[in-house]
């Protein structure tokens, strides 16, 4: 016999009330997962098969005390993490989850490692529109400016994070990106290079610009030095938050990648106006990025709208996941055509391709 902890009852209030408890113990349950999971708990309940296992075998194997194990084994099966039978815990889907997919044990990881401390500061954060919570990890005005000296576990959560929503989606729109042979690029918001390096690699014609904070473009050409591909590449530190830093002209192709969702909508508008000014005649911008009006499956539309709050609390205090429209609107405003949209790539990007309106 399966015994569950819980069962949201049929009737639509009794089932909203439930929806409505889960979120008010939401942070209760995050800690004792992830335990849970960290400890080895899960993988050894997983490793039990059908059989299952007992808590006083938990115990006997060394795994936790009675007390620890019965606390956060509960919480877990009030999340469907883990399913009772007969006195023995089993894995049920969501930990199955939590222990195969790597999409969950990022978020779980930048969750806990980055936001989860700074998060306490959201209200202060969007009262002062700057993030407030940042002071968990470092002293700095943004999280931009401290990328390269954040703290661990936090600095590998957050290129993990970062990683993840980008590295899938990189090989698969260098035919885009390549589409009009480019032999002027711009890379804007240069990051840790990785765009750089497989646009240098897919191209040995292609001059490419990157354009960041002087801090993160020493990660960048650090990563193009590995890759010997730095002779082709020409590094560009600015500010944008600075509106009178410019950018270099001529570029074929302008693109910029989970860049504009760092900055709020009036920083967005100016950003745009200057990438519009450097296009060369004739020449594109291309923007990839996660817009969750734009996603195929609820579950990723609620993990971005999601992110949103880090944005505020720990990265900029004014910036967020945005809708598309959003950046169609400013891209407009700044003389620029949405000539085509393509979704679905990688872990739920979107690419937008500009070109100059017409005088």
């Amino acid at each position: 016999m399966t015994t569950q902890c819980f069962s949201p009852p049929g009737q639509k209030a009794f089932a909203a009330r439930f929806e409505a408890q889960r979120i008010a113990f939401g942070p209760v349950v995050f800690h004792c997962v992830r335990l849970a999971w960290k400890r080895g708990w899960l993988q050894a309940i997983a490793d039990s098969a059908d059989a299952g296992l007992a808590v006083p075998d938990m115990v006997a194997r060394g795994l936790g005390t009675d007390y620890a194990l019965r606390l956060v084994l509960e919480s877990c099966l009030s999340a469907g993490v883990v399913s009772l039978r007969d006195g023995r815990y089993v894995l049920d889907k969501a930990g199955f989850c939590v222990l195969t997919d790597t999409m969950t044990q990022v978020h779980l990881d930048f969750v806990h490692d980055v936001c989860y401390e700074g998060l306490m500061q959201l209200e202060a954060s969007l009262d002062d529109e700057a993030p407030r919570g940042l002071a968990a990890l470092g002293d700095w005005p943004t999280l931009y400016e401290g990328l390269a000296h954040l703290p661990e576990p936090a600095r590998t959560s957050w290129l993990a994070f970062d990683h993840l929503h980008s590295d899938t989606s990189f090989p698969a729109v260098l035919p885009d990106v390549f589409r009009t042979r480019p032999l002027q690029l711009m890379d804007i918001g240069a990051n840790t290079g990785k765009f750089a390096r497989v646009a240098l690699q897919h191209d040995a014609q292609v001059h490419l610009h990157m354009v960041d904070l002087p801090q993160q473009l020493a990660v960048a050409e650090q990563t193009l030095q590995e890759a010997g591909v730095r002779a082709r590449a020409t590094l560009h530190p600015r500010d944008l938050l600075d509106p009178h830093a410019a950018l270099p002209g001529g570029m074929d192709v302008v693109w910029m990648s989970q860049f504009l969702s760092c900055f709020s909508e009036p920083v967005m508008a100016g950003i745009l106006r200057r990438a519009a000014a450097a296009l060369a005649p004739g020449g594109q911008l291309l923007i990839l990025d996660t817009f969750w009006d734009r996603q195929r499956h609820d579950i990723a539309a609620y993990c971005l709208i999601n992110t949103s709050p880090y944005f505020t609390a720990m990265a900029s205090g004014n910036s967020k996941i945005y809708e598309s429209a959003v950046y169609v609107r400013h891209a407009q405003a700044a003389g620029l055509l949405l000539q085509d949209v393509r979704d679905g790539i990688g872990y739920g990007h979107s690419l937008m391709r500009f070109a100059k309106a017409p005088a």
